[in-house]
Order: structure tokens, then C-alpha cells, then sequence
């Protein structure tokens, strides 16, 4: 597949769940990143009127797992997330979160992705650290 057929399948596979529901979309990749963005507005808000460290590190999550799954390139295999660590270093109101994970282990069955989520001015939100582990499905 090529670019947009990769993106076109993860925004499409984001339908019916948490990431539409946040508005995320996957809009570019290449061999070991992957960069998303979420609007910042009230679905993402906590009660004070400020984004929500929750739905930040929910970003984070998705775009580092979908990473794993665009790079294993397989129908074969589960991805599933299993630690998530996120430092959140400025809050916003408004805006756009860019959400880029890059790899930083590929392992046959675990990978480790850092997740920097920066506004549409390039500051740094927050800062995660992912763990993947990858199996093969089960028959």
C-alpha cells in the first residue's frame, strides 16, 4: 500500500471508537514514525476548561499503537499496549495536537515508541513512552 492507502486505512479503522470520538487523525507516516492530531475543544476538556491530560495521553496511545501495527505490516499479528508513561508539561485551551511517535526498539515481540504531543506552535505538551508487545493472532 502506498501513503494515503495507509492513512486512509487507520483513519478508517479510528470509525465507532475513542479516536473519532476525540477527532483524531492519522496524517503522516514514514519507516519508524507515525503523526496524528486531535483538536483541542470541550470533548476534551476536564472540568476547569482545559485539556484533559486523559485525552492527551488517549492520543498518545493510539498513534503509538497504530505505529506498531503500520510497521509490522501483517494482518497476523494483535498489537496490544502494555505500560504507557506520559509527563504533561503545558496545558492548552484551544488549538490542534500533533501526536508523533518514533521508534525507538522494534523487537520481534516488543516495541518502544516515544510519543512527543506539540501544539500547532511546535511547544511540547507532553512527552510519552510506549510499550507494545506484538503477537501473532490466534486461529
Amino acid at each position: 500500500m502506498n501513503k494515503q492507502q495507509v492513512l486512509e486505512m487507520l483513519n478508517k479503522s479510528s470509525r465507532n471508537t475513542l479516536m473519532e470520538t476525540l477527532e483524531m487523525e492519522y496524517i503522516d507516516f514514514g519507516d519508524d514514525f507515525l503523526k496524528a492530531k486531535m483538536p483541542i475543544n470541550s470533548r476534551v476538556y476536564q472540568p476547569m476548561g482545559i485539556l484533559h491530560g486523559g485525552a492527551t495521553a488517549a492520543l498518545a496511545e493510539s498513534v503509538g499503537s497504530a505505529a506498531s501495527a503500520v510497521i509490522m505490516r501483517s494482518d497476523n499479528h494483535d498489537i496490544r499496549g502494555i505500560e504507557l508513561a506520559i509527563n504533561h508539561l503545558k496545558s492548552k485551551k484551544e488549538g490542534t495536537l500533533f501526536a508523533t511517535a518514533k521508534l525507538m526498539h522494534k523487537g520481534n515481540t516488543l516495541h518502544l515508541w516515544q510519543v512527543e504531543v506539540k501544539d500547532e506552535e511546535g511547544s511540547l505538551i507532553s512527552l510519552a513512552k510506549i510499550t507494545n508487545i506484538v503477537r501473532e493472532k490466534r486461529k
